[in-house]
């Protein structure tokens, strides 16, 4: 699949509910793949395409709940739609304060799963640009050695080469030649726009 196409996920036990959401999201132009369980999920995710999921919340073995809290520790951006015949007040609040972008009760209304759904879509996409943007920011940055990761994070905290030279021992000239070779190892067009990228992602350095 292209990566600029958006892909929903369906998890959920129900296999009629699975192919008739497929077939109604279809309908509209927009591709899925249905899940029938978390682990077979888990499985086949793709991170690097964006998208959605589309979420039951109780489910043999793992259930809705424990998958969104897998997704949370690795910090997918994938957006998640639960969907429930037993939702209640307390299970949507849990839901909603984990992350999920919505909770609709089964049987749900198709022309309101759609506009949610294509809504959600566009949310994964920007959620998948500003992902995407992190990843490469941590790959320029995981190449630097230990040294230059140190020194990076004193730049990152306003220290001029003067003060961070007094402060690891060394002379300036070996600071700025540190520099250098961050700016290089990064591709950076320079340190200020690095670490500005590194800021605006709330990325750590050492």
């Amino acid at each position: 699949m292209d990566s600029s196409e958006a892909l929903v996920y369906i998890v959920d036990d129900d296999r009629e509910l699975c192919a008739s959401l497929a077939w109604l999201l279809e309908s509209v132009s927009i591709q899925s793949r249905s899940f029938y369980d978390v682990a077979s999920f888990l499985a086949e995710y793709d991170p690097d395409i964006p998208s959605c999921l589309v979420l039951d919340v109780r489910m043999p073995r793992a259930g809705g709940f424990q998958l969104q809290e897998t997704l949370n520790q690795i910090a997918s951006p994938i957006p998640i739609i639960f969907v429930s015949a037993h939702g209640d007040i307390r299970m949507s609040v849990k839901a909603l304060r984990q992350g999920a972008v919505n909770f609709l009760e089964k049987p749900y209304d198709p022309q309101q799963m759609l506009d949610v759904v294509q809504e959600t879509l566009e949310l994964a996409r920007t959620r998948f640009e500003s992902s995407r943007g992190r990843r490469e920011i941590e790959q320029r940055i995981a190449g630097l050695t230990p040294r230059e990761r140190e020194i990076l994070a004193l730049v990152i905290d306003g220290l001029p080469s003067q003060n961070i030279a007094r402060k690891l021992g060394t002379s300036v000239k070996t600071i700025d030649v540190h520099r250098t070779r961050i700016k290089a190892k990064t591709g950076a067009d320079s340190i200020a726009t690095l670490v500005r990228d590194i800021l605006q992602n709330d990325i750590t350095v050492a």
